[in-house]
């Protein structure tokens, strides 16, 4: 990911409610929500829930999928892994104790215990 792309994807989550989204869709996995349901679990109008979801998909965080009449989002995670990648790439200093300890508090388990409920 280059520095412009990270940039899009960093100011796409500066904003509480995609944030919150992106959390959600993380958590929901692979199989995603439909837009409906994400716009009913933030209590935000479904116009202004595809807003976000369209500047999360813009970004490179989202990614949509039709399914009759129900749009489908999901975390995209090749993006998130690419965000996460250029944020980390000079991390260490060529010592990689040095962010062992980050490293190793990035699995599953701790991911979730911070995901939105």
């Amino acid at each position: 990911m280059d520095q412009d792309k990270a940039v899009a994807a960093l100011a796409a989550l500066a904003q509480d409610t995609r944030l919150s989204v992106f959390r959600l869709l993380v958590k929901a996995g692979p199989d995603g929500m439909i837009a409906g349901a994400l716009a009913e679990a933030m209590d935000v109008p479904p116009s202004t829930m595809s807003h976000h979801l369209a500047k999360l998909e813009q970004a490179g965080l989202a990614t949509s999928w039709r399914t009759s009449r129900l749009i489908h989002y999901a975390a995209d995670y090749a993006g998130m892994q690419g965000l996460l990648s250029f944020l980390m790439a000079d991390c260490c200093q060529g010592d990689p104790n040095l962010c062992a300890g980050l490293l190793s508090s990035l699995t599953c388990d701790a991911v979730s215990e911070g995901a939105p409920a």
